[in-house]
């Protein structure tokens, strides 16, 4: 990771959870070669182990000079009938996200 490419370290993204693709509004510049464009997303790695857990793990890479930008981690689960997602990436931040596997879930249920 690298703090100088980045205008804010992790930010917090709510629920927007990303398996793919950069959060650019948060890139600054390549603090190698200073070039400010689109990044390369290099080393893409998925598994999956014997719980359900899908991890995936990529580089966000300056496509001119090579530098690395940051490392971006996604994970997906399904437990107690909610999907669970996360990411943790310096450049496209921290999020959290919670969805029911049903049509209706009922914590989001409104009174009136």
């Amino acid at each position: 990771m690298c703090v100088d490419c980045v205008k804010e370290e992790f930010p917090c993204r709510d629920t927007m959870c990303l398996e793919d693709g950069s959060y650019l509004l948060n890139f600054s510049r390549c603090a190698r070669c200073q070039e400010l464009g689109n990044l390369s997303i290099e080393d893409k790695y998925c598994s999956e182990d014997e719980s359900g857990l899908e991890l995936i793990t990529y580089q966000h890479v300056c496509p001119n000079c090579g530098h690395i930008i940051a490392s971006h981690e996604y994970s997906f689960t399904v437990e107690d009938g909610y999907m669970l997602y996360t990411m943790s990436c310096a450049l496209c931040g921290e999020a959290e996200d919670q969805r029911s596997v049903l049509p209706y879930d009922d914590r989001q249920r409104s009174f009136f």
